[in-house]
């Protein structure tokens, strides 16, 4: 038996039944670690006296039968989440050594349910990228074809995941950065509904659009973690004052006379044939047992895209002012006069991408452009809202690609950057809607895995999450 290629409730079952002790599971991904991580490029830091210390701590709690449901089971955490006395990079250098002297609300609450934190993950700089080529550090690799991109910014945690180091990982949702990592490695990613999982220690990219939420190997892991790390934060002024995910009804769904939208914009003439393939042979599936499918046409979709990227810009260049050398970071030519130091500062220690943002942001703020760019992109950002609400009327769920092509090689579309941001296409509405959705495995394409995105209305998490678990026991 290899415990690194269990799901995480069924360690957590081995875990109850003692089979297994919590010390044993830790020293197994630790070991999996050592060996693969080279290959695969997922973890930045790995905690490995923390992690054993946690496991002696969880053990303790298993023993005394005060354990929660996922006490004892390993967690990765993308490196972009604060956590005291560990490294805390986002995968820049201008962060390099910082080390945070608080945990996340998010981390307070892996601790306090016993979890196991195994290190930190690599991503796109700042979370911002696809590819997760953008780390200022080394890029990530795909465990099913280590020549191709995991995708991004989330994409060392889903490396982790699906490369068997760990069984569950907490990424950041912007614009698609749990879902098409997930989608690409074929796993499991969820993005909860805007502010039902706190992003008090979230370093922030873009404000209104981030959330944290997990990557796993199957719905039934995402659910009973994002249960136990859901809910109201009084640090967290975005915080919803919405009850934690509930997983009590998770298996009790039907498919039958559910009804699914199809926007025919996800359906597009840019989407890769294998994907488009895959997906379909998944609609016939469920076609087949009952769920009800209508198209919709809802015109938005095609400015997600544009609209993003004004939006996410805009809200990371006043972001990223406080990494300046002064309030963060290392200041380079500190001799030199105020404004000077902090051009170079920046200029030295912000990779392209991250640089490239802050200028788009900053332009499409500054006088005279804000109304031409920035109050146009939020009013496309409502007429979204609206067509979805009313799509929502008819329908419970909307279904489509989640990326719209599989897995690519590592530098092939690096010197096309409209290539890599397209590939958010289908993901950004749920993020400037602030609605949850979930990519899950639904086949191959040339041998690579293809994921099926669903989307719900904002605060459906819990019935999101239910109707997933019922795809998934149909597509296997």
């Amino acid at each position: 038996m290899s415990l690194v290629n269990l799901t995480a409730t069924e360690l957590a079952r081995k875990l109850a039944g003692r089979e297994v002790s919590a010390v044993e599971v830790a020293n197994a991904h630790l070991e999996a670690i050592a060996t693969k991580n080279a290959d695969y490029g997922a973890f930045l830091h790995v905690c490995k006296a923390e992690a054993l210390e946690m496991a002696a701590i969880a053990q303790a709690k298993i023993d005394e039968g005060t354990a929660g449901p996922l006490t004892g089971v390993p967690i990765a955490l993308k490196d972009n989440i604060s956590t005291l006395g560990i490294p805390t990079t986002c995968a820049s250098r201008i962060l390099e050594g910082y080390i945070p002297p608080y945990d996340a609300t998010i981390v307070k609450k892996i601790k306090d349910s016993g979890m196991v934190l195994l290190g930190k993950t690599n991503l796109d700089e700042f979370a911002m990228g696809t590819s997760t080529e953008n780390s200022a550090f080394f890029p990530s690799r795909n465990p099913v074809d280590i020549t191709r991109s995991p995708g991004g910014s989330s994409g060392g945690s889903a490396a982790a995941v699906a490369g068997n180091l760990s069984p569950l990982a907490l990424g950041s949702d912007t614009g698609g950065s749990i879902r098409q990592p997930a989608a690409l490695c074929g796993i499991v990613g969820f993005k909860p509904t805007y502010g039902r999982c706190s992003r008090y220690g979230l370093i922030a990219f873009a404000s209104s659009l981030d959330q944290i939420g997990p990557l796993t190997r199957n719905v039934e892991d995402a659910a009973v973690l994002s249960s136990l790390l859901t809910g109201p934060d009084v640090n967290e002024n975005t915080s919803i004052p919405m009850d934690p995910i509930s997983i009590a009804n998770l298996k009790s769904g039907s498919l039958r006379g559910v009804k699914v939208g199809l926007p025919k914009q996800f359906f597009g003439d840019s989407m890769d044939a294998g994907v488009l393939a895959a997906v379909n042979a998944s609609i016939g599936k469920l076609q087949a047992e009952g769920v009800e499918f209508v198209e919709l046409d809802l015109p938005s979709i095609q400015y997600g895209v544009t609209t993003y990227y004004i939006i996410a810009p805009a809200e990371a260049s006043s972001n990223l002012g406080r990494f300046d050398g002064i309030r963060y970071g290392p200041q380079i030519e500190a001799k030199l006069g105020h404004i000077e130091m902090v051009e170079r500062t920046r200029g030295q220690l912000f990779g392209h991408e991250v640089k490239a943002r802050i200028m788009i942001g900053t332009y499409a703020l500054s006088a005279g452009y804000y109304d031409a760019f920035y109050v146009k992109a939020i009013q496309v950002r409502d007429l979204m809202r609206l067509e979805f609400a009313s799509a929502f009327e008819s329908v419970d769920f909307v279904l489509g690609p989640t990326s719209p092509i599989p897995a690519f090689k590592l530098g092939e579309l690096s010197g096309d950057p409209m290539a890599l941001k397209l590939l958010d296409f289908c993901t950004i509405p749920a993020n400037l809607l602030g609605a949850p959705a979930i990519s899950i495995p639904c086949g191959l394409t040339n041998g690579l895995p293809v994921g099926l995105h669903l989307q719900a209305d904002v605060g459906q998490d819990d019935k999101l999450l239910q109707f997933a678990y019922s795809v998934e026991s149909v597509l296997g």
